[in-house]
This record gives structure tokens, sequence and C-alpha cells, in this order.
């Protein structure tokens, strides 16, 4: 093996010309200039591939003793090693930075979720440029990165077609190829892309077979057939992070089907039954004990009897989902072993960026969008049983019910958002690399973090962690590599000191032992009484002697506790976890927050070709009068499509030409429209039309009446019955003269939509009787963490 002429932690890698004999003629003898050779990384440098699955729970992976089948996983664990002590933040973007930083969430700004970023520097969800992304580095060291799938750390006010990109996988990420989403969720059949920083549409429609995982694994795979085939002496790098299992759980029907009536005996069961396997397995030690329900999450034999069968469904969609998704990352595999590459490539198969999500209520969802709107009352249990057909569907937008979520993280307490136990931080991951790891099927118990992915990586690579990056000293990563548990089994565990943080939900591990609080339940946000921070009652447990932290030591071992807790707050303080913030609403609001926001005034304008504006770019017109003026050309062979359009079929609102006349359709949860038409055509030439909506008032969710004009004469009148109060949609946007993603009307598509004639500007104003304060602030904060 030669040796590596590159200094490496300065990166960029200075460029370094040696002297040489400059001769006057090119043709001299003595003129010679060693050849051009391109940047690789150390000799040696294995490719990396890391998959992150989204919201998946340690119990419901095949491979770690679930219900759910993950023959990809399996097939990887057999070749390769099972770690069962490896821990996440127990929230999506938190995790995602962390991991790819190699530093923990709150010293990356990313304490929560970027929807509620303060201005305390550990909850800004600004990464500090001391602290590049391990793609960066990758990539400043010879490697071709690329990234498919969900970015969910870019900060909010960034997250516009205007930018700025700093924190983008494709700018500021390090990553050269992006294909995905920006955001916490995304609908699978029909999601709101990019190709880099540029909005793309699907290839296909649902109708067509599209569905977004399978998208992302045939642009993994030919990217990565691509770069083997160029240029086959430069390693990859690869995160594909698909948006599955995250809700709306959708899925082709055939694979739910397939686990049709496997769930009849419900969550309490089913924990027991992925408990015994577990054991059976060796994946969980044999003296470890089942965790108790806890009161706030219902036993299955308490659940009415008529809302069983949907329950079931919820359930069979979900075990479909994540069972479709590991085939696709199958795919991804196959491809690399077809390409010879597959024992050089180091994989990281995390099943999960935190515990399984809570986040779908007690009865679960149809449409995530009743709950978030404080409408979840439409969703009877007569509706549910009448729609039992469609979970997974396009026409879904679901989410399975919290005793799920629960039993998926068998065999720890709770769930997603509660970083103090295990159920919301142990995921199940799996490392697989033939030619780096002797043993196959192995089973690693030391304790692991997803700050520890970096350094392993660059370890494995024979790269130096940078000193400075792009001109800015960096300060050092936190995580510590795990390439010294690869060939030992018996190690030693090197991280043995970790705290954990999510709005207030807190613990520390140190050598064996963890203490922990829960300080809030993930699905109480509205309604429950949380505790001042000084009153958390805390819990200590002995990881050595109980793997699942069935047996509280608080009451037996006061002195460890308070050792325990000290040390919280010595960590809390170095890592930017101070001060610890439960707020709700206030976090909500961006004035209060600290942050910046894009909307500001009572008007906006827009101009033709503006699109994937999301709802936090543009001007809320929920709970208020406001009205659309738009300056439109009509043909002389008539107009036709969209002027604006927000939302999309799960809720929102259009103003478009149908038939040669202005329309106005208001849509409810997909379950109400409110269509109002003009009298007659639109005639040719240039025109302002204006859609006025007069809002009752009264509070929240109240209709209104609509009037439509075309150069200041009413040409149409109608009627809106109900609004919704809160939000439209996750996913779908704002677009200006067409509308992509799924439509709010069907009496177009996205491919039909595009204004025939010409939209100069659209003007939406909103009046000043505002509603709007009838919204609790905490109410939206709840739809704010249940998007992530």
């Amino acid at each position: 093996m030669r040796p590596d002429r590159h200094a490496r932690t300065m990166l960029p890698i200075p460029d370094r010309p040696s002297p040489t004999l400059t001769t006057y003629d090119a043709k001299d003898p003595d003129t010679s200039f060693p050849p051009i050779e391109p940047l690789l990384p150390p000799e040696g440098a294995p490719n990396v591939l890391i998959v992150l699955l989204d919201d998946v729970g340690f119990g419901a992976s095949s491979a770690f003793g679930g219900p759910c089948r993950t023959p990809t996983a399996e097939r990887l664990a057999a070749g390769g090693l099972r770690y069962n002590r490896f821990h996440t933040t127990a929230l999506c973007a938190p995790t995602r930075q962390a991991m790819l930083t190699g530093r923990n969430h709150h010293s990356v700004g990313m304490g929560s979720i970027t929807e509620t970023a303060t201005s305390a520097p550990g909850n800004s969800s600004v990464r500090p440029n001391t602290k590049a992304p391990l793609a960066m580095t990758l990539k400043l060291n010879g490697y071709a990165t690329a990234q498919f799938g969900k970015c969910h750390e870019v900060p909010v006010w960034q997250a516009s077609p205007i930018g700025p990109f700093d924190a983008w996988p494709s700018a500021g990420g390090g990553f050269e190829t992006f294909y995905g989403f920006i955001g916490g969720e995304n609908n699978q059949w029909d999601p709101a892309l990019y190709e880099g920083t540029t909005p793309v549409d699907p290839p296909a429609t649902p109708e067509e077979g599209y569905h977004l995982t399978e998208d992302l694994a045939d642009h993994a795979i030919s990217w990565i057939r691509t770069q083997k085939s160029l240029t086959p002496d430069r390693p990859f790098f690869v995160y594909f992070a698909p948006g599955a299992t995250h809700a709306p759980h959708h899925v082709p029907k055939e694979w739910a089907d397939r686990y049709a009536g496997a769930f009849a005996h419900g969550w309490d069961a089913q924990r027991e039954r992925t408990f015994e396997r577990q054991k059976d397995m060796g994946i969980i030690p044999a003296d470890a004990g089942l965790t108790a329900r806890h009161d706030e999450i219902p036993a299955w034999d308490d659940m009415p009897d008529e809302l069983k069968p949907v329950l079931e469904r919820e359930m069979e969609v979900y075990a479909g989902f994540l069972e479709h998704t590991d085939h696709h990352v199958g795919r991804v595999i196959d491809a690399i072993e077809e390409l010879g590459v597959l024992e050089d490539t180091l994989v990281y198969y995390i099943v999960g960026d935190n515990g399984a999500s809570a986040e779908g209520t007690v009865n679960g969802a149809f449409n995530e969008m009743a709950n978030f709107n404080g409408m979840a009352a439409v969703e009877t249990p007569e509706f549910m049983r009448s729609k039992m057909d469609e979970f997974g569907s396009p026409s879904s937008y679901n989410h399975y019910a919290v005793g799920w979520a629960w039993a998926m993280d068998t065999p720890f307490q709770w769930t997603k958002q509660v970083a103090s136990h295990w159920g919301g931080t142990r995921n199940g991951t799996i490392v697989h690399w033939p030619a780096g790891i002797a043993e196959r099927g192995g089973l690693r118990s030391q304790f692991a973090h997803c700050i520890d992915v970096a350094p392993t990586v660059l370890e494995a690579a024979g790269l130096p962690e940078p000193t400075m990056v792009n001109g800015v000293q960096q300060s050092p990563i936190e995580g510590t590599s795990m390439l010294y548990t690869f060939d030992d089994p018996d190690a030693p565990e090197r991280h043995d000191l970790q705290y954990f943080e999510m709005f207030g939900n807190r613990g520390i591990y140190h050598r064996g032992w963890s203490a922990v609080t829960k300080h809030r339940t993930p699905w109480i946000i509205v309604g429950g009484t949380m505790p001042a921070l000084d009153d958390d009652v805390w819990e200590l447990y002995d990881g050595g002697a109980d793997y699942s932290q069935a047996h509280d030591l608080a009451a037996e071992q006061p002195e460890r506790l308070h050792e325990l807790q000290r040390l919280w707050l010595i960590e809390a303080v170095k890592y930017n976890v101070l001060p610890i913030d439960d707020r709700t609403g206030d976090r909500i609001d961006p004035a209060r927050a600290g942050r910046p926001t894009l909307v500001r005034g009572r008007s906006q304008t827009f101009y033709p070709g503006m699109g994937r504006l999301s709802e936090n770019s543009v001007v809320s017109m929920k709970n208020v009068s406001f009205s659309v003026t738009a300056d439109i050309e009509v043909p002389d062979d008539g107009a036709e499509g969209v002027i604006i359009a927000q939302g999309g079929r799960f809720g929102g609102w259009s103003v478009y030409v149908h038939d040669g006349r202005l329309t106005f359709v208001y849509n409810v949860l997909g379950i109400h429209e409110f269509p109002v038409r003009a009298d007659s055509d639109l005639p040719p030439g240039r025109h302002e039309v204006v859609m006025s909506f007069a809002y009752d008032g009264g509070g929240p969710a109240k209709g209104g009446d609509v009037t439509l004009l075309v150069d200041g004469a009413e040409i149409g009148r109608g009627r809106v019955e109900m609004t919704q109060p809160v939000i439209f949609s996750a996913d779908e946007t704002t677009d200006i003269g067409y509308e992509s993603g799924s439509t709010v009307s069907r009496e177009y598509t996205a491919a039909t939509s595009r204004f025939r004639g010409r939209v100069h500007r659209v003007r939406l104003d909103i009046g000043d009787d505002s509603h709007d304060h009838h919204i609790d602030p905490d109410e939206r904060m709840r739809v704010a963490m249940s998007r992530q």
C-alpha cells in the first residue's frame, strides 16, 4: 500500500504543486509535468451506504424479533453484525443532523424539529459552520456523494425556492447529488420532490404504479451504477433515507394484504409475542423484562369492538409498508452486489430514526389532517369502517393508533419523542462490511449512538477528523468510532456517557446505568397537565442487569440517582441543552421564538411560475376574510386551468377556470368540496378577476360567502359552509398558474392544471377580522410535532 501524500486535516486539501524545471518550449525534451491525478481517499477506503428508515420502533422489524418481515435486514445481519444497544435522539431531524455531523443534536442546533426552532443556540435549527457534515468531509477527500430521500434539517425560513440553500443537501450539506424531499413527511403517492434545489414532478402517477420509495431506490441504483461505470476507482458515500415508514402509511394494497388477520390478537398480545421471539433469537438477554403498559395507553380489550377491525387494518398497512420499504432497500443492495463491490461497502442499516410514532392518536386516523385541524370527531367508527379498504391508498393520509406504536417498541417503555426511555431512542442497527468484519451473524451489545456513525466511517476510510473545513476551524467530533467492536464482541464499550433530551423528556447513560424522567406524553399536548421541570419524577435503571428498563431502582439507590442527575446537568451545559424548553405555543410563533419568517404583513403578491411555496411561506388565510386578485389575459379561444391553488387532495382551495368560467373551490379534508362558479364565460382580453371570501366569524373553522368579480362586476356568488382552521397539508404547497402534487379539485389534474392564457400577477389579501386567536397555540404545537 502506497503512502498517502495528502495532508487531509485541512479541507479542501490545499494545492501544493511540486517545483519543476520550467522550459520555454513545450517540445523541449526536459519539459515534464506529473500527470493530473483525481483526488481519491486513502487506498482501501470503502464505499459507504447509510440506510436510515423513519419512525420504526425496535420491535417492528423481523430482524429484531418484530412481526414485520424485513428479509433484506435479516440478510445483512446474517452477513454482518446486529447492534442491540444503538441509540437515536427520539426525534427525526435531531437524529439526522447528529448522525450526519457526529455531534450531539443540541451541539448542531437541532434540539427539536425545525418548525419549533428558537433563537437559543441548542434549538436554532442552524448547524454551526464549525461542525461540518460527514458528506462534506468525504467529498473534499475524494468520495462521490449522493443523498436520496428525506431531508428535514433545513430551517423553515430557508425551505423556499429562494433559499438560501446552505442547509440543503446538495449545497452546504456536502452531497453532490440530491433527489428527495424537504420536510418531515411526504405523500408517498404524490410527493413534492427536488432534484438538487430544483422542484421536479414525480415521473409517473399513482395510477401508473408510482410510489416514492420505489422511485428513490430507482434513482439510487441508477446513480450508483453510473458512478461505478464512469469512476470505478472513486468510492461512493450514499445516504438512502426514504420517508418510510413515517405517516402517511402509504403502500400498494397487495403488500398490506399479506398481513390480513395477522394482528387480530391486538397490541398487548403482540408485545408478548415479539418479546418471546426476541429472546428466542438472542436479540435481547434471557433475563430481560417486558415493561408494563402505562395508563395513558389503552388496553386492546378496552377498545370499542366496532373499531377493532379498523385498528387491525391500520397495523396490516403499516407492516406491509415496512416490508415494502425493506424490499426496495434490498434492490439497492442487490445493485451494489451485482457491481461486485458489496464486499468493499460499509453498510449501516439503521432501522428507525427514533422509536415508533405515537402521533396517530388513540384510534389512529384515516386522514391525519382531520386530527391536525381539531376535527377528529368527523372520523367516527362508522366512517373509519367505511374507509377500511382505502387505508394506505392514494385517497388516504393514514396513521396507526398509539397502541401499535407502543407494541412496535417492544420490550421498552414509551415511543418516539420520549428521549428519556429506550422506547424512544433505541433502534435496531445492522452493520455489514465483509472486507472489514470477519464475523458473520454476530451480535454486539456495546452502547452506541447515532453520533458514532460519522467517526466510524472516517476511521474505516483511513481519514482524519478535519481541523479546518472551508476556512473554518472545526470543533471536535463528539461521537466514538464503533470500529473497535467490529472484530471484538467483548471489547469494553468506549461510548460510556451520553445525555438525552427532547422537549423536557431527558435522561443520562453512564457506564451501564441510566437515570431518566419523562416530562411529557407525546400524544397529549393539548389539555394535558405538564409538571414543572423540577417536579419531574426521575427513575434509575441498572443497564447491566436490566436491559429494558423494567425495574426502577430510584428508591433503593437515591445517591446514585442524584449523581447521575448532576451528571446530566453537566452534560447539558456542555452541549447547549440549557435552557430546557418545554414550551408549546410560544415556539410555534416565530416572533416569540426568535426565528426569521418569510411572511410579513397582510398582503402578498405572487408571479407566474412561482410554486412549491410551503404554508409557512404564504400569508395565512385561515379563520379570516380574504381575497384573491389576479391580473390575467384570456386568449381568443378561452382560458382554462389554475390561477392559484393552495393545499391539495386532503384540504385546500383553488381559483381556476373550468369550461371557460372562473371557479373557486374550498376543499375540507377531502370530504367536503364547496365550489362556486361564475354565471358566464370569461371574455377574451386582459382582466382583473377577484375572489372575495367574507368569513362568518364567531370562531375558527366557520364558513363564509364567496363573491366572484371580473373588472369590478359581479359574475358569481356562492357559499362555503366550513373551513380548515389550522393546516391544509404537511407537504402540499401553493402554486401560481398551475398546481403541483395532488389537486384541490377533481375537475383537473396536475398534468392538466397549467393555465391556458397568461397570469401576470396574483395578490392575496387577508382582512382585519381574524379569528385565529381562537386557535390554542398549544394546538398548533401539536400539529407541528405530529408532522416531523
